[in-house]
């Protein structure tokens, strides 16, 4: 078992659902995570200090979803020089717009990279890309996920051309 390499951080509790899908990929590829909330409004001091120590606890990429204002990604990155993934949750009136704005609108010099609207799912991959640069075992994985992804899309096109005609 190698060392923590990810962090997934949520605003609330109520984000779990979503960011969970980002823990099950990190679990499928083998990758070693924790999960915790981290509000940026409520919880700011904690904030601060999980993105400033954790590239010394050996964290090498960060994953934050938050909903409405969703500065969570943002907050974190003005913190650490490590990769830090955006995940927009869909919640209130705007169903996830304002938090995709607020995650992907950052200043220059502090980027937020950001997936689609509840897209836990893909900041994981895009973390297993990240992190496949240095471990080669990672990038195995990612390509014997791809290469199974075809083959199931290859065989169920081949399905439905047949019921079809």
């Amino acid at each position: 078992m190698r060392k923590l390499l990810v962090g997934i951080l949520m605003g609330s509790e109520s984000d779990l659902p979503i960011m969970e899908k980002a823990g099950e990929v990190l679990k499928e590829m083998e990758i070693p995570y924790e999960i915790e909330i981290s509000s940026a409004h409520r919880l700011p001091e904690k904030t601060a200090h999980y993105a400033k120590a954790a590239r010394k606890r050996g964290i090498e990429v960060i994953i934050a979803g938050a909903g409405m204002a969703a500065h969570l990604a943002g907050v974190l990155a003005s913190h650490t020089t490590l990769p830090v993934i955006g995940v927009p949750i869909k919640s209130g009136a705007l169903n996830g717009a304002d938090a995709l704005y607020s995650t992907v609108q950052m200043p220059p010099g502090v980027p937020v990279a950001t997936v689609g609207i509840d897209g836990a799912k893909n900041a994981a991959f895009l973390a297993c890309e990240i992190l496949s640069i240095k471990y080669p075992d990672i990038a195995r994985k990612l390509e014997d996920f791809r290469s199974k992804t075809k083959k199931s899309l290859e065989e169920k096109s081949k399905a439905i051309k047949q019921r079809k005609g």
